[in-house]
């Protein structure tokens, strides 16, 4: 949404530049003569929550928002302006923008079944195996179908127990990596070390690629792999990085999405061709070896989907077996590997930047821990000051908003929504306190517990509130 449309249907060459004015021409007297009428003349009869005037045809607000800020800190800046509770158009899409945690709450608990659909859009339909993956899904009896499956089968306790020793031996060789890139492979005793510069965006990324693609298909994408196969896995993987998070001209004009002004579509186009490649080629390999095999054990995500479809056949009526696989596949690839490694690497950046706090973190360690081993999963526990760094950080800088569609008219914070409004949660706005000009982690003193942030300023506070409940999807 950071772009100006403008300057998108002037530089495409494919169209002649008279075809592009004569349609917006034609688009624009359909929007000012019958849509816009019609729709203004029946939301005045109800109350609307607040809009922001200036809107424009077919763009709506998008030229309101500050394009040199990220999209949540812009509407964060107009919830200043206009309250917690107000509406924007997004292309001609109307959304809602929600950025207090009280609206939040009746958003996802009153208005739980409402609020159960996702908008359909190009990364949803070309990644996302036309909305099989679950972060896209909006049917809400195979979103319940894939969840429980998640939730019992692929990442339950035990089953995270069986695959411990993957991130213990991607973590350990991941180290090593960065051990001999300081000291070098052959080191020469007594020698002094040169400062060595480290990309640590490639070495998170590339650590919990790993780890990801280890637990759902058995095999390491980085690092040890140089074949022509695993430069391909490589790029495919970056480009989903890279396209996960854009939104196309098309989603926001959808009369517009063929013309592909913008370039994105076709872009996530490629992404998703090539991502379903690696997953059909690993997909393949997993029913080669099962054919092959008299076992029946499940070493890894994409085996154990393998044996959960055979046997719950009602899912095939959505989407066939191989594509809810891949799909499956993908979303664990996405929460296992993207969205884990933009937490660290905030909380990394983060605590460069505040030495103090990487002090006191680096002396829990000598303390609870030592120098003699690595940090095992059951030191947790007891690092209560770095659990408390890794919750600031993640209120800080939380890893996406919330993108919703309702079903239904409702009510929220007292405003009548119409159905079809998209919502928009900012959690970002949300888990900002009002007295957010305290820097980074001055507030991660730990009560003598230990158990959380000092709750008197308020940060434990916010973020309690936030949750309230898990989502409950409306069953057919």
């Amino acid at each position: 949404m950071e772009y100006c449309i403008i300057d998108t249907l002037l530089g495409y060459q494919q169209f002649s530049i008279t075809n592009v004015v004569i349609s917006l021409f034609v688009f624009v007297l359909y929007y000012l003569l019958v849509w816009r009428p019609s729709t203004k003349s029946s939301l005045k009869m109800k109350n609307q929550a607040p809009e922001p005037a200036g809107s424009l045809p077919f763009i709506g607000h998008l030229h309101l928002m500050n394009r040199s800020s990220p999209q949540h800190v812009a509407l964060g800046a107009m919830a200043d302006k206009y309250g917690p509770v107000f509406t924007v158009l997004i292309g001609v899409h109307r959304a809602l923008v929600v950025s207090s945690w009280e609206a939040a709450k009746e958003c996802f608990t009153t208005n739980d079944k409402v609020f159960v659909s996702r908008p359909r859009q190009a990364a949803g339909k070309y990644i996302g195996y036309d909305n099989a993956m679950l972060s896209f899904a909006s049917d809400g009896k195979y979103w319940n179908e894939i969840r429980k499956i998640m939730k019992t089968e692929l990442l339950s306790n035990n089953r995270l127990a069986l695959v411990r020793n993957v991130w213990e031996s991607e973590i350990a060789t991941s180290i090593k990596v960065l051990y001999d890139a300081n000291w070098g492979v052959d080191r020469i005793e007594g020698a002094q070390r040169a400062p060595v510069l480290v990309e640590m965006k490639q070495w998170i990324g590339d650590l919990t690629l790993n780890m990801s693609s280890k637990m759902i298909a058995g095999r390491r994408c980085f690092g040890d792999a140089t074949d022509q196969e695993a430069e391909k896995c490589q790029k495919g993987l970056r480009d989903f990085v890279k396209v996960l998070g854009l939104i196309t001209l098309g989603d926001m004009i959808p009369f517009l999405a063929w013309l592909d002004l913008d370039g994105r579509e076709r872009e996530i186009k490629s992404a998703g061709k090539n991502l379903d490649h690696i997953l059909s080629g690993w997909l393949e390999e997993h029913k080669a070896k099962r054919s092959l095999s008299c076992s029946t054990d499940e070493k890894d995500w994409m085996d154990l989907m393998l044996s959960v479809l055979d046997k719950n056949p009602k899912l095939n009526r959505s989407f066939d077996a191989d594509t809810i696989n891949k799909a499956t596949c993908l979303g664990l690839l996405q929460g296992g590997s993207v969205w884990t490694m933009f937490t660290v690497l905030w909380a990394v950046a983060l605590l460069v930047n505040h030495p103090h706090v990487l002090k006191k973190a680096h002396d829990e360690l000598d303390i609870h821990v030592g120098k003699e081993r690595q940090v095992d999963e059951s030191d947790i526990k007891n690092l209560n000051y770095i659990q408390a760094i890794f919750k600031e950080a993640m209120r800080l800088y939380p890893v996406s908003m919330r993108l919703l569609e309702s079903k239904e008219d409702c009510n929220v914070a007292g405003y009548h929504v119409p159905a079809g409004t998209r919502l928009i949660v900012n959690t970002w706005k949300i888990l900002q306190r009002e007295t957010d000009a305290i820097q980074y982690c001055s507030l991660a003193k730990v009560r003598s517990s230990g158990s959380y942030f000092e709750e008197a300023r308020g940060t434990h506070s916010v973020v309690r509130k936030m949750r309230f409940g898990k989502w409950r999807v409306s069953k057919k």
